[in-house]
């Protein structure tokens, strides 16, 4: 395994578990926002090559539910 190959899952590893932390706290307090991101969070990471790419998206993902309230 190259270390592009062992980043890539640790931050797959990383955005996923801070995915399921929104996804259950916008299940628990009906967040919708949240709920979406953790969803969307879990599931990107299987889908990009690029740790720029992956860590781009998944960081504009993790600051959405601050900014957009519901």
């Amino acid at each position: 395994m190259s270390n592009s190959t062992v980043s890539l899952l640790m931050l797959g590893l990383l955005f996923s578990s801070i995915g399921l932390a929104y996804f259950i706290y916008g299940k628990k307090q009906n967040a919708i926002v949240p709920l979406v991101c953790g969803l969307i969070l879990m599931i990107i990471p299987y889908f990009f090559g690029s740790i720029l790419l992956l860590c781009s998206v998944c960081v504009v993902l993790i600051a959405l539910p601050y900014f957009i309230r519901f």
